[in-house]
């Protein structure tokens, strides 16, 4: 099936007649505890700079309570601390309280931030791109996962709400998630970063008891907040499956996405977003499927040439 859920958000936007901004409900998420309320003030402050107001949309604070802790923690815009050189890329869970797209945002209403990380550059420590890994996975069931709310889910058709859930992080830097949905199937998302290149995979478990087909997946990388590489057009983009690259405006800097196996290479210029969407084997009750992915960063002209560099990295697996 064909299914295009942004079309339906649209549809939805227009029936109302109300921007997207006022159908939105909040989406804040409270910091569970100290340890908590610290990491996601050092994430909004230091890395994604966050004005005082995008820090009370994602954490559902009060002006007074960030100021009080902001001061507590001596956490500022000016004294974040230095990252060695040869450090791997940085890889954040993203904290919402801003939206990560530019444009398009009847198609993205209320989103999730359990499926979003943050990737920032190696050239410019302000800039990132926003992944949604996965942003939807769709099955012979219907929509199985879609990471906003607004379009029917199989799940949401049944009036069954999926928990709220937040990244795992590692100490070195490493991100994983792991989602259950109702009547037994399960998938996950893990992402790796080095250097140069942050490595994905995900995962699905049919815990069902019949075979789950056409397990197509949606993965977006968002690039509202990479500096040079967020014009609204798709003419800085190049297409060779299953590589996606958005080249910067002076032409010297390529931000690289790809997915394996790829089921098709697309982009949305209003967001500004790319994607390399991949397609789950067909999946046995008891199984469990993988897929690999990457982001990566290349400065230089030969975009394809990286193309070929990259694919002898291996990172396709066995």
């Amino acid at each position: 099936m064909n299914f295009r859920p942004f079309a339906a958000a649209a549809a939805l936007v227009a029936l109302t007649n109300l921007p997207a901004a006022e159908l939105e409900p909040s989406n804040s998420r409270r910091p569970e505890n100290e340890t908590d309320l610290r990491f996601w003030l050092e994430n909004m402050v230091w890395y994604h700079r966050f004005a005082s107001s995008e820090i009370k949309a994602a954490t559902g604070l009060s002006e007074g309570e960030i100021a009080v802790a902001l001061s507590r923690f001596e956490i500022g815009k000016d004294n974040r601390p230095e990252r060695a050189a040869n450090a791997p890329l940085l890889v954040l869970p993203y904290p919402g309280g801003r939206h990560p797209r530019i444009g398009f945002l009847e198609g993205a209403i209320h989103p999730q931030r359990e499926t979003k990380v943050s990737v920032f550059t190696p050239w410019d420590e302000e800039s990132y791109v926003v992944v949604d890994v996965p942003e939807a996975i769709w099955s012979n069931l219907g929509l199985t996962y879609l990471a906003h709310t607004h379009v029917p889910t199989i799940w949401t058709q049944q009036k069954l709400d999926l928990q709220r859930l937040e990244w795992n992080r590692r100490a070195d830097g490493r991100v994983d998630i792991e989602r259950r949905l109702p009547h037994g199937i399960a998938f996950g998302a893990r992402v790796n970063p080095t250097t140069n290149t942050v490595r994905m995979e995900l995962w699905l478990t049919n815990g069902t008891k019949d075979t789950l087909r056409d397990l197509r997946v949606q993965n977006c990388v968002m690039l509202k907040g990479a500096r040079g590489f967020d014009r609204q057009t798709n003419d800085n983009k190049v297409f060779e499956t299953p590589y996606v690259a958005c080249r910067s405006t002076d032409g010297k800097r390529w931000i690289i996405t790809a997915w394996e196996p790829c089921h098709r290479t697309w982009a949305n210029a209003p967001v500004p977003c790319m994607h390399s969407d991949p397609k789950f084997p067909d999946c046995a009750p008891g199984e469990t499927k993988r897929l690999r992915g990457l982001v990566a960063f290349y400065e230089g002209t030969d975009v394809h040439a990286e193309f070929r560099r990259i694919d002898n990295t291996g990172w396709r697996g066995p």
